[in-house]
């Protein structure tokens, strides 16, 4: 069980990005999905996210969402959500399922979840491992489909091989208590950037990614470990655009999309790598070249 450090920060990212994504997909749809489901008992962050969807009941009016939650059974959670779910409009259905993250496939089905806007979000905490494939696979049947996951490490191989195209790690390290290994997938870049936005203004706790990667908290980071990764992207795979190293800080790194465009600034300026065009703004399609020797 995520410790109250630990839980708040996920609570407040659950929030951020649900604030991101909810108005994106009923702007899509005129219905959508939004899951939650626990391998414990602490499930604060339903209240709080369900508190979210009343906030923007003036905009959902019309518009069909499905909020499933997915706890056990012994949880005071239907009580604590009655009278939230009481000021809701009559097309937002919420629904308490008895169960663990392992119920979700059944809980998705039956809740019409496949082929609309679907947010998951798995916290299994406390169980042994990332959650079975079928539960991810069913958390990647919305369109567009969306996990925000809190496993154990390495659950991006796992997302990916659920169908999610765009996967980034991170643990969570909170001031006191245990870290919190978070993966989120996703099919929309813009939904990533979002993701890392909301990841730095977290609560308090640093970050840490998959190469051990720590930097310093605070709206300038130091770049020089991200610039040495994207040189180490260009050795690897060669000449790539803008938007390809964005890509990948925001999905093999803890930093930001702002954070790649500052590193490849700084990188321009050494002469460690050049640009084509070599003048103009530093676009999405500008082709970034490893100097000779840079590597």
């Amino acid at each position: 069980m995520p410790t109250d450090s630990t839980a708040a920060a996920l609570r407040e990212l659950l929030v951020r990005q649900l604030e991101t994504w909810l108005p994106t997909a009923l702007h899509r749809s005129r219905r959508a999905t939004m899951a939650l489901a626990y391998a414990h008992r602490d499930v604060d962050s339903a209240e709080a996210a369900l508190r979210l969807v009343a906030g923007q009941a003036d905009r959902l009016r019309g518009l069909r969402l499905t909020v499933l939650v997915l706890a056990d059974a012994s949880t005071d959670l239907p009580a604590r959500l009655g009278p939230i779910e009481a000021g809701l409009p009559a097309d937002v259905a919420v629904h308490v399922v008895p169960g663990d993250p392992s119920r979700l496939p059944v809980a998705l089905k039956a809740g019409g979840a496949v082929g609309a806007p679907l947010f998951s979000f798995v916290d299994a905490a406390g169980a042994s491992g990332v959650p079975d494939a079928a539960v991810l696979r069913a958390a990647a049947g919305g369109r567009p489909a969306e996990i925000l996951l809190r496993a154990g490490r390495g659950a991006g191989a796992e997302l990916d091989a659920a169908g999610f195209p765009l996967v980034t790690e991170v643990d969570l390290l909170p001031a006191a208590g245990d870290t919190a290994s978070i993966t989120f997938g996703t099919g929309s870049d813009r939904s990533l950037e979002a993701f890392k936005e909301s990841l730095w203004a977290a609560g308090d706790v640093r970050l840490r990614d998959p190469a051990g990667r720590l930097p310093d908290a605070g709206p300038d980071p130091e770049l020089d470990p991200l610039g040495r990764e994207l040189l180490a992207e260009l050795a690897r795979t060669g000449p790539r655009t803008v938007t390809e190293l964005r890509r990948h800080a925001l999905t093999a790194t803890v930093y930001r999309s702002s954070d790649a465009l500052r590193a490849l600034t700084d990188l321009l300026a050494a002469g460690v790598v050049t640009r084509d065009p070599a003048e103009g703004r530093l676009g999405g399609d500008v082709v970034i070249i490893p100097s000779a020797g840079a590597a």
